[in-house]
């Protein structure tokens, strides 16, 4: 059962502010409990707070701080936001940041009143109920806290915890920046067909529906491990015997996705400065 705090500032309104903000309401939180602060807050997000009376950018003057301080804006911006969000950091808010790279240290000497700060790292997804994300809570973070924060990150998906704060820069890796990996191998397949003689619109359709059918498949066999899926197609010998052999071999795709997933992770922790 959803534990949903009883105020929470959102601060940052893009589109993964955006995803939250819809799948939080749809969850059950009560747009009462929200404020949105947002400098260029988009049409949509004006039309949502107007439909369901979330208050948009009011004066922070007269804001209380809240049980939940959710900080969704871009990392190279926290320098410049923190002055104006330390106030609203009380010592019994929750500060939940899914800015990449920035550390519980630096969250903390930013928004000195806080104790307990929780990291998480959504994806995309998160837009279609369908994210995967998971979080690392600061050691001052109640148990009730972390519960606000399984509750805010399952209402958009799948969520867990990790145990350390750096095991963060590796699902930013994999989850984080997962699904570009994974447009990136629709258009790969799609270019492929295109080599193979297809015409581009049906090569990318069918490069689209494949793996839009494969990930449904994986959703509704979690039982059945991915090796055991790909297995299920391989026939010994057999035209998907042959592609795959291309695709792992020692140089192929496990070895490059480790590669590009290693490139992810350094970069997370080149961004914490």
């Amino acid at each position: 059962m959803s534990e949903w705090p009883q105020s929470l500032v959102l601060v940052g309104a893009g589109k993964m502010g955006e995803a939250l903000l819809r799948g939080w309401l749809a969850g059950g939180l009560a747009p009462a409990r929200v404020t949105i602060l947002e400098p260029k807050p988009s049409a949509a997000i004006a039309a949502l707070a107007a439909e369901r009376g979330i208050a948009v950018n009011p004066p922070l003057a007269g804001l209380a701080p809240p049980e939940v301080l959710f900080l969704a804006i871009k990392p190279q911006t926290l320098a410049a936001a923190a002055p104006d969000l330390a106030p609203l950091a009380g010592a019994e808010t929750l500060v939940i940041s899914i800015l990449a790279g920035k550390r519980v240290a630096d969250l903390s000497a930013r928004l000195p009143r806080a104790r307990a700060v929780t990291r998480v790292m959504p994806n995309t997804p998160a837009a279609v109920g369908r994210g995967a994300s998971a979080a690392f809570a600061s050691p001052a973070t109640s148990a009730r806290q972390r519960q606000w924060a399984q509750s805010l990150m399952s209402a958009v998906g799948q969520f867990d915890w990790v145990a350390d704060e750096a095991s963060i820069d590796a699902v930013t890796a994999i989850s984080g920046s997962g699904p570009a990996y994974v447009f990136a191998l629709v258009e790969a397949m799609a270019e492929a067909g295109e080599k193979l003689g297809l015409p581009a619109e049906l090569a990318m359709r069918l490069a689209r529906a494949t793996v839009e059918g494969a990930g449904e498949l994986l959703h509704r066999e979690p039982a059945v491990t991915a090796a055991k899926l790909r297995e299920n197609v391989t026939s010994p010998g057999g035209t998907t015997a042959a592609a795959l052999a291309v695709l792992r071999a020692a140089d192929g795709f496990p070895a490059l996705l480790a590669k590009a997933a290693e490139a992810a992770r350094d970069r997370a922790r080149e961004l914490a400065g």
